[in-house]
């Protein structure tokens, strides 16, 4: 059974850092992509980044680009994710996946998709 749990969220300043985990079971790196995703009240959930399988490839949304870092430890089965210069904007709850990278030209997404629980970040201003 794959499971997924998030953690590090919390509330940061903006301009500041938090790194988010994904600690996964029930599967290998090497089977699934991982996708961090997030929804803000009242919004639409949206794709963050992605990892592909074997950590070979990351993606990440333009509003995030230069900011943001997805990695992998496959000895820890666990997913990272580095966010650095924090806006509000990007208040949400985190939410991590794994599932079928589809990717076609500069849009991808994750399809079959097993999620976490979730994981609130707060940044003010």
């Amino acid at each position: 059974e794959v499971q997924l749990v998030e953690s590090g969220g919390g509330l940061v300043q903006a301009g500041g850092s938090l790194r988010l985990s994904c600690a996964a079971s029930g599967f290998t790196f090497d089977e699934y992509a991982i996708a961090w995703f997030r929804q803000a009240p009242g919004k639409e959930r949206e794709r963050v980044s992605c990892i592909s399988r074997s950590a070979t490839t990351t993606y990440y949304v333009d509003s995030v680009k230069g900011r943001f870092t997805i990695s992998s430890d496959s000895a820890k089965n666990t997913v990272y994710l580095q966010m650095n210069n924090l806006k509000p904007e990007d208040t949400a709850v985190y939410y991590c996946a794994a599932g079928v990278l589809m990717v076609a030209g500069a849009e991808w997404r994750l399809g079959y998709a097993s999620w976490g629980q979730g994981t609130q970040v707060t940044v003010s201003s």
